[in-house]
């Protein structure tokens, strides 16, 4: 999605997902010094030397809305939104990926399918939204598990089936549990590490957006399309030994029954 000369990647997921860290990694991924990469954010997080940053300042009217306009005017390649929180902020970033840029930001909802319903209750016009959108990251962070202490453990299959339902995937023969050890202060992990969503707008997706704002509808496309949802990128982290099924169901709850 990166590699494309214009439309809007988006990630999305809440506070302290690691939504900016995946945004700057995109950016510097693509960095070229024949690129104007151009910022707008609320802080700066992280100063590179080869993007021109640019700090959210209310106090004299520099929003995100404004700032992307301003960095217009600075003919750039790569435009970065810190945050789309409301319909002008939406609109300009459309608007600029329509004028030939490429627009990254970040958005807060629950997974990948809801911020195409959270553009259009913004106020983005549909057909614009479908001409612009290159797709969709959802992320979560979670906790993986110390190398020094992390012990064999007994699968629940019946929380494991919870976890990855409605999908049907294989049960494996073993995973991990945490225990704890002066390595990790007995917490029984040590570092975390990111589980995550992906959706691709494409010719189905686009046919949806024009037509209908009914989230179901765009979890099928996507599922249909081979979406690997946030509880089934987590159940192949506890499968591979890295986390737990307790960590995956505290970031990502499993489909409550109706």
């Amino acid at each position: 999605m990166i590699d494309n000369p214009h439309g809007i990647l988006l990630v999305t997921g809440p506070t302290g997902s690691g939504k900016t860290t995946t945004l700057y990694s995109a950016l510097k991924q693509i960095a070229r010094p024949e690129l104007n990469i151009c910022t707008i954010e609320d802080p700066i997080e992280l100063v590179d030397p080869q993007f021109n940053q640019m700090q959210v300042q209310p106090i004299i009217d520099v929003t995100f809305a404004s700032g992307v306009r301003t960095l217009l005017r600075q003919d750039p390649d790569i435009i970065m939104v810190g945050e789309i929180r409301d319909r002008e902020t939406a609109e300009v970033a459309i608007q600029a990926a329509l004028t030939g840029h490429l627009v990254l930001s970040s958005l807060h909802t629950n997974d990948a399918p809801s911020t195409i319903t959270r553009l259009i209750d913004l106020g983005a016009q549909p057909y614009l939204i479908g001409a612009t959108l290159l797709g969709i990251l959802a992320q979560r962070l979670v906790r993986t598990l110390c190398p020094h202490c992390k012990q064999p453990d007994e699968v629940d299959k019946e929380a494991w089936q919870r976890l990855v339902a409605p999908a049907k995937t294989k049960v494996p023969a073993s995973i991990y549990k945490a225990v704890g050890c002066d390595e990790c202060r007995h917490t029984g992990y040590m570092g975390r590490i990111g589980i995550y969503e992906a959706l691709f707008v494409d010719k189905a997706i686009r046919k949806l957006i024009n037509t209908t704002n009914d989230l179901q509808l765009y979890h099928d496309a996507a599922e249909k399309q081979g979406m690997r949802n946030l509880r089934l990128s987590g159940a192949q982290k506890v499968a591979n030994g890295l986390t737990t099924l307790e960590e995956i169901y505290s970031v990502v709850p499993p489909i409550k029954d109706d």
